[in-house]
């Protein structure tokens, strides 16, 4: 159950939601749409600005997910949450679902080997037009997004993940109307012990690879993330020098990349039991729980606006998008 602080923090955020509206509204710095139909049920995703700059990008496709009608069909969603700019999220927005499209055409189907050459390829044309833009944009090479990418097909979920945002399954406990919270995807921040152990393992001879700043693990002392597409000047050493800004300079060359564009894939069959899915950037976690936010969805399902944007004076949620299976 949730308390009454806790419903008086997230209440004045929900309005009645319109399931006749056939685009998304802006409400301020919020775009939403409510719901809305795909392959498997309905979905409500949500936007909302919280830097002067939109950095950040959501996308479902439901139908076909190769080039080919022949080839198999389902529902794709994506949450690119950026950083340092909006540049890789609208990339990542652009190119990632057709390069999908195209890998799956060339294997006939969905697998975790068709993800992973659509991540790597969208990774490799981004940082091909870092180095393009290099002379006349510098500060594109310190531009990165994290990505979680979700794909039901063929009554398999598949979760994909670079960064920290985070993917939640709610299911239905048999025999009662309980629906417990399952975290179906794995995060790359600094601040989790598995992911420091992680990097010194990949840097044995690199003592500062993580550095504690103001009771934060960072990377290098820069960023949180250990995974995101982007952030060239962290990948190649080609671009940790000027023009880039100093801030972003690492004293130390290096050979290796720091951090890396590989994604966290978990497969899981879908059951009955199984009633939906919340995806969502750091920003909503780091106030909700999974338990919390899935006894939103749960309780206050399609009567109030099920994307809980919170707002502490100042917004705190970057994007997110829920999913929910019939």
């Amino acid at each position: 159950m949730m308390s009454s602080d806790y419903l008086k923090m997230v209440k004045p955020c929900w309005k009645p939601s319109y399931e006749d509206e056939d685009s998304g509204r802006i409400d301020g710095l919020l775009w939403y749409k409510d719901l809305g139909p795909h392959v498997y049920g309905d979905f409500s995703m949500a936007l909302v600005q919280a830097n002067s700059i939109m950095e950040d990008q959501c996308q479902l496709e439901s139908g076909p997910l190769s080039s080919s009608n022949s080839g198999p069909h389902g529902t794709f969603v994506g949450v690119y949450d950026g950083h340092g700019g909006p540049e890789t999220a609208r990339f990542i927005n652009d190119n990632l679902f057709q390069n999908l499209k195209r890998f799956a055409s060339e294997h006939h189907e969905m697998s975790e080997n068709v993800i992973r050459k659509a991540f790597a390829a969208t990774e490799d044309d981004f940082l091909s037009l870092v180095k393009k833009e290099w002379p006349s944009k510098p500060n594109m090479a310190s531009v990165g997004s994290c990505c979680l990418v979700g794909l039901i097909c063929n009554g398999l979920l598949y979760i994909s993940n670079v960064g920290d945002s985070r993917a939640v399954l709610g299911r239905a406990q048999r025999g009662t109307r309980e629906v417990s919270a399952i975290q179906v995807s794995m995060e790359h921040n600094a601040n989790i012990e598995s992911v420091r152990d992680e990097l010194h393992s990949l840097h044995p001879h690199d003592p500062q690879i993580v550095v504690l700043k103001h009771k934060v693990w960072r990377v290098k002392g820069i960023i949180q993330v250990s995974r995101a597409i982007g952030d060239a000047y962290l990948k190649k050493a080609e671009f940790n020098r000027e023009p880039l800004a100093s801030k972003f300079r690492l004293p130390e060359p290096f050979e290796e990349p720091i951090i890396s564009a590989e994604p966290s894939i978990l497969v899981h069959k879908l059951y009955p039991e199984d009633q939906f899915l919340i995806f969502a950037s750091d920003g909503l976690w780091e106030h909700l729980s999974n338990e919390e936010a899935v006894d939103i969805v749960q309780n206050y399902p399609r009567h109030v606006r099920i994307h809980f944007s919170l707002h502490f004076g100042i917004i705190v949620l970057k994007p997110f998008l829920l999913w929910q299976h019939k």
